[in-house]
């Protein structure tokens, strides 16, 4: 299931990438598969031992989201 606008805009700064898989509307397998293979729509990046992160700002200009100003 895919995040609504209004849920994707609240995000806070940086997102697990589970949470950024859910935003495009993949599951848990598809998120990791892509990862792996290197085809995860925007950047992940190292956090910590083992963890991973995406920015929302990535995340909403590869989703075609804007804030409101």
């Amino acid at each position: 299931m895919s995040m609504t606008r209004s849920e994707v805009l609240a995000l806070p700064v940086t997102v697990d990438v589970l949470t950024a898989g859910k935003a495009f509307g993949f599951s848990r397998n598809t998120t990791y598969e892509l990862i792996r293979s290197g085809e995860f729509p925007v950047p992940v990046h190292p956090y910590g031992k083992g963890k991973r992160r995406v920015l929302t700002s990535e995340l909403w200009e590869a989703l075609g989201v804007r804030p409101p100003e």
